[in-house]
């Protein structure tokens, strides 16, 4: 089975703990605070490996996890950075978040890559609170959680030409003859059920060709194999439409191909085509061919004929092809930075305060989440720096003036905190 879609869950690694500590060696009685930051947790990058063809890898490997950062040492030293977490996917794959279906990269060539996750910064150590009013501070931050999402993969494979056609046209016929492919061939319609990816050398260069299951009418729909494949012709620069000689009106299917192209999409209906009549080793395409001729020069598009059975005109059908594609200009590289930037949430202290229901509060706020997630509650002073950040952002009297009252509860992320008598946590 060809597997083009995947959904994954990835985790960038959380940031390693920063630690207290101070200073002890001879000659420094009093040698200050020297606790070291936590190292940065793993980012997830997506990576393109040449050779991949199909997401069947990701069938059965779904969750992937990227270790997170060093805790920080004495005498200042910082933990170390996690591993970044590279997952491989095949050239053409574009990465969309599941929630929000905003695509995160659209990878194409060799050598793009694209950070989807990014791993969760170091928690401070003591020695970086230290100014000129606390001298000795005894406190230090957690790490900060790394990304995590669910993202959908969505595969439109990458070739210059798509082979295009009714179900038993010749297509997977052509594609085996031009080139090393193997399709399954076979004398019924909707023998072939994948796209087929083959390279021909013609004229010193390899131009590669995707060869999709039959269309039929309503393929734009979904009929048959339809919208399943035909995306992965969006990519190409041109199509061959094959025509099969054998039916008595192969102007009728061509018709309707045609069709079925401009109702799915438009854009890929302008592609440049070359028509290519098929079974030219049957008496009735032979008897076709020049009624196609003169209908394809009155529509303006390029016509040849061929017998991908007998190999008859063949190699001329590749060299026109590649003809084709010097004149044709190179379709633009996406390129990340028409990306939307994937960046580490930001200090967003735009907060919303709930009451689900009575003694019980819950705030929405993506930085105060975040910092009471890094917040160490073992040390006396960590505590009492997020006691200042409520107040200092004016949440603290905004709860007050809502009538939170002692012994209320307050959900701050996954974190319950009870509201005390002197109003505090």
């Amino acid at each position: 089975m060809f597997f083009d879609r995947a959904k994954i869950y990835v985790k960038a690694g959380d940031g390693g703990e920063g630690i207290v500590a101070f200073r002890r060696e001879r000659h420094q009685a009093k040698g200050g605070p020297a606790g070291g930051n936590g190292g940065r947790g793993g980012h997830i990058i997506a990576v393109v490996e040449m050779g991949m063809n199909t997401l069947h890898h990701f069938r059965r490997h779904v969750h992937f996890r990227a270790p997170r950062g060093g805790r920080g040492g004495g005498t200042e030293k910082r933990g170390a950075h996690g591993e970044d977490l590279n997952i491989r996917l095949p050239p053409g794959t574009l990465i969309r978040d599941a929630e929000s279906h905003m695509l995160l990269a659209d990878l194409t060539h060799e050598g793009q890559s694209a950070c989807i996750a990014h791993g969760g910064r170091g928690g401070r150590g003591n020695a970086a609170f230290r100014n000129s009013r606390n001298q000795t501070p005894r406190m230090a931050e957690k790490g900060e959680p790394g990304e995590e999402r669910w993202v959908e993969l969505e595969l439109k494979l990458v070739a210059e030409v798509g082979i295009i056609g009714v179900p038993n046209a010749g297509k997977s016929t052509l594609i085996s003859r031009i080139s090393a492919a193997k399709p399954e061939i076979a004398d019924y319609p909707f023998t072939t059920i994948t796209p087929n990816l083959g390279v021909v050398e013609v004229a010193h260069r390899q131009r590669v060709f995707i060869d999709v299951p039959g269309l039929v009418e309503g393929a734009h729909a979904g009929t048959g194999l339809g919208t399943e494949f035909l995306r992965h012709v969006e990519r190409t620069r041109m199509l061959i439409h094959l025509l099969d000689g054998s039916v008595p009106e192969p102007l009728a299917e061509f018709a309707l191909i045609e069709s079925e192209l401009q109702l799915y999409s438009p854009e890929l209906a302008d592609k440049p085509r070359l028509i290519v009549l098929n079974k030219l080793d049957l008496p009735l395409a032979r008897q076709h061919q020049e009624e196609l001729a003169t209908a394809m020069h009155q529509r303006n598009l390029p016509f040849h004929a061929i017998s991908a059975a007998t190999g008859e005109n063949v190699r001329e059908l590749t060299f026109l092809v590649d003809q084709m594609l010097e004149e044709l200009p190179v379709l633009a590289e996406t390129t990340m930075d028409e990306m939307p930037e994937i960046v580490p949430l930001t200090e967003d202290w735009t907060f919303e305060i709930s009451r689900p229901q009575p003694g019980y509060w819950s705030i929405a706020c993506p930085a105060l989440e975040r910092r009471v997630k890094m917040t160490n509650w073992d040390y006396f002073e960590s505590a009492m720096r997020f006691q200042y950040t409520l107040e200092t952002w004016g949440i603290k009297q905004a709860l007050l003036e809502q009538g939170i009252e002692e012994g209320d509860t307050v959900r701050i992320a996954d974190f319950e905190l009870v509201w005390g008598y002197d109003n505090a946590f």
